[in-house]
C-alpha cells in the first residue's frame, strides 16, 4: 500500500484526471473536456506507470465520479501507487451534474466512502477539500473530520485545494494536513501562496501547470475550442480563454519566453515543468493528460534539470504578465 508520507518526500511529477473525466456539467454548463474514450485513458495510465509516476491527483468532482473508477480500475493492481482525491462538491453521479458545495462533515464523511469503493482501495492516500473560496470557519469542521479519519488509518494525509494564502495557513500545523493544491505556471507565479507554502513545509501540488493547455505548444490563436468543454466556455474563474479561443495576452506572454522554456532540448510543456521545479523546492506539477503521447511527453521532463536562475531572471526581465 502507498504511503504518502515516505513516497513523496522528494516532490517530483505526478499527473491530473480531470482531463480523463468525459463530460459533466454545473448550472448547465460543461466543466469537463469532452468526450473521452477510457480504453484510452487507461493506455495512458499504463503509460505514465511504465514511466515511473507514482501519484495521480484526481476528484469526485470529475465527471461526477468517472475519473475516479477509470482511475481505480487502472490501479487496482498497483497498491504502491498513491492517489490525491478532492471532496466537497456535491454530484449527482446519473446526471453528471455538480449540484454545489457541501459543508456537513457528516455527508462528506459518507462521500469519502463512497470515493473508496469507486477507487478501489481501502485507505487513499491524500484527500483535499476541493472547495477553494469556503470560509475557514465553515471549513474547519470538514478538517477536524479528516484529521480524525487520518488517526485512524482511513486516509494517509490531507488538505486543502486553495489559492488563498490565509486558508493555505489555517490548519497548516494540523497532523497529517501536509498538502496545498494551487493553481500556478509560468504566466501566472502565485507569488502570494507560495511562500506561506514554503514557510510551513508543506506539499505544493501544482494544478494548470501548463495553464489549461496553453504552455503545451499544441494550440495557437485559430484554435477554436468546443462549448462542449470548459475551454470552450468561461466559467468565470479563469481567464486563459475568451469566446474558445486563447486570448491574445496570454500568446503574447508565451512567444515571449517560447525559445527559454525549449532550451536544453525541452519540448515547451517539459520547459513549462522545469520553470516550476526552479519556482519551489516543494512543488510535484500535476499536468492532464488524456493519451499515451502526452504522457510520454509530460514525463520526458524528469529527463532535463530545473531551468537554471539565470534562465528563471530572463524569464522575469521578458515577461509582462497580464493581471496576475
Amino acid at each position: 500500500m502507498a504511503d504518502f508520507n515516505t513516497t513523496f518526500q522528494k516532490p517530483t511529477l505526478g499527473l491530473g484526471c480531470w482531463a480523463i473525466s468525459g463530460p459533466f456539467f454545473m448550472d448547465g454548463r460543461a466543466v469537463g473536456w469532452g468526450e473521452i474514450d477510457d480504453t484510452v485513458s487507461r493506455a495512458a495510465i499504463a503509460s505514465a506507470l511504465d514511466h515511473g509516476i507514482m501519484h495521480f491527483d484526481t476528484a469526485q468532482a470529475y465527471g461526477c465520479g468517472h475519473s475516479e473508477t477509470v482511475l481505480g480500475d487502472a490501479l487496482k493492481h498497483h497498491p504502491d501507487v498513491a492517489i490525491t482525491t478532492k471532496i466537497g462538491l456535491e454530484i449527482n453521479t446519473e446526471t453528471k451534474q455538480l449540484v454545489g458545495p457541501i459543508t456537513d462533515p457528516e455527508v462528506i464523511r459518507q462521500s469519502i466512502d463512497a470515493s473508496r469503493k469507486r477507487l478501489g482501495r481501502d485507505r487513499i492516500e491524500l484527500v483535499l477539500h476541493h472547495n477553494n473560496e469556503l470560509p475557514i470557519a465553515e471549513a474547519r469542521p470538514t478538517f477536524d473530520m479528516l484529521a480524525k479519519l487520518y488517526d485512524q488509518g482511513v486516509i494517509g494525509a490531507y488538505g486543502w485545494s486553495t489559492d488563498i494564502p490565509e486558508s493555505a495557513r489555517a490548519f497548516a500545523d494540523h497532523p497529517g494536513f501536509t498538502t496545498i493544491e494551487h493553481a500556478m505556471n509560468v504566466l501566472k507565479p502565485a507569488e502570494q501562496i507560495v511562500p506561506v507554502i514554503e514557510d510551513a513545509n508543506l506539499l505544493s501540488l501544482i494544478r494548470s501547470p501548463l495553464a489549461m493547455g496553453v504552455l503545451g505548444g499544441k494550440y495557437d490563436a485559430n484554435t477554436q475550442f468546443s462549448k462542449d468543454e470548459i475551454r470552450g466556455n468561461n466559467p468565470g474563474w479563469q481567464d486563459y480563454f475568451k469566446d474558445g479561443k486563447i486570448t491574445d495576452a496570454y500568446l503574447s506572454q508565451l512567444d515571449a519566453v517560447r525559445e527559454t522554456l525549449q532550451s536544453g532540448g525541452r519540448t515547451l510543456a517539459q520547459g513549462a515543468l522545469a520553470w516550476l521545479w526552479a519556482r519551489t523546492p516543494n512543488a510535484m506539477p500535476i499536468p492532464g493528460f488524456r493519451t499515451p503521447e502526452q504522457v510520454t511527453d509530460l514525463c520526458g521532463a524528469l529527463n532535463h534539470r530545473p531551468l537554471t536562475q539565470a534562465q528563471m531572471d530572463e524569464i522575469e526581465t521578458i515577461l509582462d504578465r497580464p493581471n496576475v
